[in-house]
């Protein structure tokens, strides 16, 4: 009898595992680039550039294995575009594009924040356009609507992430077009978890629960705040002679207030929705795709809120942003070893229960 041992099967699991890549698979780099930002902003230089060398060199082989999937497997693409449950999960590869951009970024040398930021423009427009109008002009049994999850927040996460990029290259570079932009996009992403924020919370309150529903995509709810409170921050520290700044500053500097206290009104009841699935219910605790959704929420606000609190100069959200940095690294290092775990496992040959996507179908 021929022996299968791990070498013998990682050519089928790759294969595998490109087929049936997650689209939310790129939060790996985002939870990864932010919390390397935030372990910089307390200074710690050297888990934060391991985890940056981790980030930049996931992003580099999911843009690979994403480029295989759809040349090869196009139609498990199409499907995934045209799922509400998982559609959402592709903004994720701009969001990771952006958030590794930004880390890298040097005022003396700016140019791989560019090229990055030039690259998910066009994939943002792509998504941003291309993902609702599928979902609301092709027919679907029974209304859109009653499928949107944490998942969808994501949108925002994209917008706000390249909001971000654009302020940070416009802030180096004095562009009064980049300004623009930046605010442009932050506006956009402010409008879109209004909307979103509003549907999420319809679902929530009119569709029976069960705990099978509330996966850690839901997390994304508090961390597309986050991110919109980075942006701002970005945006404010902008140079205030442009005319963008003179006719926006007291909006951005108010409404990113507002979101970043949201965002934290939120942490309490994401928490309890979690101890309602898994304690209440006993739904088993497993390795997903999704766990990323969560230490991500949680990196982006505590680089936010040390941004946000150094630029509008209240210590006390600095502060609340460095504690949170060692809850995110913390959050980091469990879902990386239940992560390669799983993955283990599967090169063994051994069931696991692993599941993918920012969020499974409801």
């Amino acid at each position: 009898m021929a022996r299968t041992g791990p070498v013998m099967r990682w050519p089928q699991v790759l294969g595998s595992a490109v087929q049936t890549l997650p689209t939310g698979s790129f939060s790996f780099v985002m939870a990864s680039g932010i919390v390397s930002t935030a372990f910089a902003a307390v200074g710690w230089p050297v888990p934060s550039l391991i985890l940056l060398i981790i980030a930049a060199a996931a992003l580099v082989i999911l843009a690979a294995m994403t480029v295989w999937r759809f040349a090869s497997f196009r139609s498990e693409v199409l499907l995934d575009a045209r799922n509400p449950g998982r559609a959402f999960g592709f903004f994720t590869i701009v969001a990771a594009i952006n958030v590794v951009g930004v880390r890298l970024y040097s005022p003396a040398s700016p140019t791989v924040t560019i090229v990055l930021a030039a690259l998910s423009v066009p994939l943002w427009l792509l998504f941003t356009y291309g993902l609702p109008g599928n979902l609301m002009l092709r027919p679907l049994a029974g209304p859109v609507a009653a499928k949107v999850d944490g998942s969808w927040f994501l949108w925002v996460v994209g917008t706000q992430s390249l909001a971000t990029a654009a302020a940070t290259i416009g802030g180096g570079s004095r562009s009064p077009a980049l300004a623009t932009m930046a605010v442009a996009l932050w506006g956009i992403g402010v409008v879109l978890y209004l909307m979103l924020a509003t549907l999420v919370t319809l679902r929530l309150l009119t569709v029976p629960s069960k705990p099978s529903s509330f996966t850690p995509s839901y997390w994304i709810y508090m961390g597309a705040t986050a991110i919109t409170v980075l942006a701002g921050s970005r945006i404010l520290l902008l140079p205030q002679d442009l005319p963008v700044m003179a006719a926006t500053v007291a909006v951005v500097s108010g409404l990113t207030f507002v979101l970043w206290a949201f965002g934290a009104w939120w942490v309490p009841l994401l928490v309890i929705f979690g101890l309602w699935r898994h304690v209440m219910h006993r739904e088993s605790a497993r390795y997903e795709a999704g766990l990323w959704s969560i230490v991500f929420p949680l990196g982006m606000y505590s680089v936010a809120s040390m941004h946000f609190g150094a630029a509008a100069r209240l210590p006390l959200l600095v502060s609340i942003g460095e504690a949170g940095t060692w809850v995110a690294g913390a959050a980091w290092l469990i879902v990386t070893a239940a992560m390669v775990y799983a993955g283990y496992a599967r090169l063994l040959g051994r069931p696991t229960p692993v599941t993918g996507g920012p969020a499974a179908p409801q």
